[in-house]
């Protein structure tokens, strides 16, 4: 590579500024110019997940202790918060445990699901976009 195909680059120091970019090239004359030029760093977006809202549906089989114990088990409610819950549950048919990331949420309902099934009730739980 010869003088005149080499690039300098200056170092930013990392403030967000600009680089400049300088190219020497030298002239037929003997002299030499410079070409310059900016080059931005863009900085990468990053997007907040989506978030999903897990639900308890209401059944009429599932003892109304099992659901308060679930909710503290699984979704770490206090006596209060799990048996408010369950009253929403049991008044309008469904009741919202918390609203999590896809995984967090896909894993919540999976536990209420196996541990409804261990114990052998018919309790359902499902994840909805929110």
């Amino acid at each position: 590579m010869t003088n005149s195909d080499q690039t300098t680059w200056a170092a930013a120091s990392g403030s967000g500024q600009p680089v400049k970019a300088a190219r020497e090239d030298e002239g037929g004359d003997g002299g030499s110019k410079f070409d310059t030029g900016t080059i931005t760093r863009t900085k990468p977006k990053t997007q907040k997940p989506n978030l999903y809202r897990v639900l308890l549906l209401n059944d009429d089989y599932t003892p109304m202790e099992f659901v308060v114990l679930v909710l503290q088990d699984v979704f770490n409610k206090t006596r209060e918060e799990a048996t408010r819950i369950m009253y929403s549950v049991h008044q309008k048919g469904v009741g919202e445990c918390g609203v999590y990331p896809y995984e967090v949420a896909e894993t919540k309902v999976t536990r209420v699901m196996d541990t409804a099934r261990k114990n052998q009730h018919p309790l359902q739980c499902v994840m909805e976009k929110q």
